[in-house]
């Protein structure tokens, strides 16, 4: 059955005085980049008026529902609001680490060409994004991600590239993830120190309320984000953008890449496929993530100036509170869980955990206690599993990664030496530091 799916409202569209980038420079100034290749390719774009079909490919299966009509954004065309230039670098942000994919090479055909095109749409406001590609990943557990066509990922790039610094710069200090500089690493030793200042360096007790969100990409309500867009977003063309990406549904047009056993491993309800239209955001795309660290922001200025938490941080939909008192944390508790509805959320009650600070805290994949930060176990389990039965190929990329991980905590010592003493009995070498492996000569 069709999802209905209702668009923001289009401004009319003025198409006089429409600049397009000179052929030669744009070409000239992009052949000037090492390794790239001229070549000629097609460009598909999705259709604009309903259509139903389906069809099958080698190795995929390919859903396309009743798409509705989504606007694209309008501006006074006598100026472009970007530079073709920020739309190269955008291209060259989205195809880093992911140079040798399929998608990225095949855009990378007729790189210049596509580029040309995809501005030429943009500044015309006759942009619309493409299909999506739907598959399973089964670690830490079973999720469903959905990966945009590499042309629509140059687009969210352009937008976070030209909007995403100004936002973030209101952003609390406590929010993580997802920002540059703002990694697990920042996360993990962020609380560690909000930790030493609450029990003044382990001398005196704490107590720590964690809470997680419950199934947040696919329950995150498109109407309270809309609004928040809207109203953080003061420069028409980018808004109208941003409201685009944001309503687009990709469940109206998608490939499915991995098998329908591994789809039948992710629950119902943590489904994008299964959510209402107006609910949910595609998990694998960086307008997903930066869109879902603006929804929480609503939270990290409620922790901090309604509530006045002192020591309060976020990463993605996992957040702990810190005070001496668990008494103030259950408060604080029942405070959070009548805001949340405000933002169409809920906390899983499953995991909401309120003990002593001086027993643990885990999070961001670090467990911190008195004077020391170590890796999870259960981190440290699936690394030796996994370099245990990794190809040998692939084995120094692999262990050098865990290696890497290993290293972020404070005491790794033990950690990296099981994972040095694993590696060598694989036939590799590890240096004295015990951070790196290197293949035997």
């Amino acid at each position: 059955m069709p999802l209905a799916i209702r668009p923001p409202p289009c401004a009319p569209m003025d198409t006089a005085g429409l600049k397009r980038p000179c052929w030669s420079s744009a070409v000239s100034g992009m052949s000037s980049r090492p390794g790239d290749v001229d070549s000629t390719t097609g460009r598909s774009t999705q259709p604009t008026t309903p259509t139903t079909w389906t069809s099958k490919m080698a190795g995929s299966t390919t859903t396309t529902r009743t798409t509705s009509v989504s606007c694209a954004p309008s501006a006074d065309l006598s100026v472009a609001p970007f530079q073709f230039e920020d739309l190269v670098q955008a291209y060259y942000d989205c195809r880093r680490r992911k140079r040798n994919t399929a998608s990225a090479l095949r855009y990378e055909l007729s790189m210049e060409i596509n580029l040309l095109e995809l501005y030429d749409d943009l500044v015309a406001g006759t942009y619309r994004p493409g299909r999506s590609i739907c598959f399973v990943v089964t670690r830490p557990k079973a999720r469903e991600v959905w990966a945009a066509e590499f042309r629509d990922r140059i687009v969210h790039h352009l937008l976070y590239n030209n909007i995403g610094a100004g936002i973030e710069s209101s952003f609390v200090a406590d929010s993580c993830a997802c920002i540059p500089e703002r990694g697990t690493l920042y996360a993990a030793k962020r609380l560690e120190s909000k930790i030493r200042s609450q029990t003044q360096n382990w001398k005196v007790p704490g107590f720590y309320l964690k809470c997680d969100l419950a199934n947040f990409f696919v329950a995150i309500d498109k109407r309270v984000l809309a609004q928040q867009l809207t109203r953080r977003i003061a420069e028409p063309w980018w808004r109208e953008l941003a409201l685009q990406v944001l309503w687009h549904d990709p469940r109206e047009d998608f490939e499915t890449r991995s098998p329908r056993h591994l789809f039948g491993r992710v629950p119902q309800h943590k489904r994008l496929t299964s959510q209402p239209a107006h609910m949910g955001l595609p998990i694998g795309n960086l307008s997903s993530q930066f869109f879902a660290n603006i929804y929480l922001d609503a939270l990290d200025q409620f922790a901090k100036h309604t509530l006045k938490a002192k020591h309060y941080i976020r990463y993605v939909d996992d957040f702990v509170f810190l005070h001496e008192s668990p008494q103030q944390l259950n408060q604080w508790l029942a405070q959070v869980e009548e805001f949340l509805p405000t933002l169409g959320a809920r906390l899983n009650p499953k995991k909401t955990i309120l003990q002593p600070i001086d027993r643990g805290v885990d999070f961001v994949g670090h467990v911190i206690k008195p004077h020391r930060r170590t890796t999870r176990k259960r981190s440290v389990a699936q690394a030796m599993k996994r370099v245990a039965a990794v190809p040998a190929e692939n084995l120094r990329e692999t262990a050098n990664s865990y290696f890497g991980l290993f290293t972020q905590a404070s005491h790794s010592q033990k950690d990296r030496a099981a994972l040095a003493n694993l590696v060598l009995r694989r036939g590799h070498v590890v240096n004295g530091d015990l951070t790196k492996t290197y293949q035997k000569r």
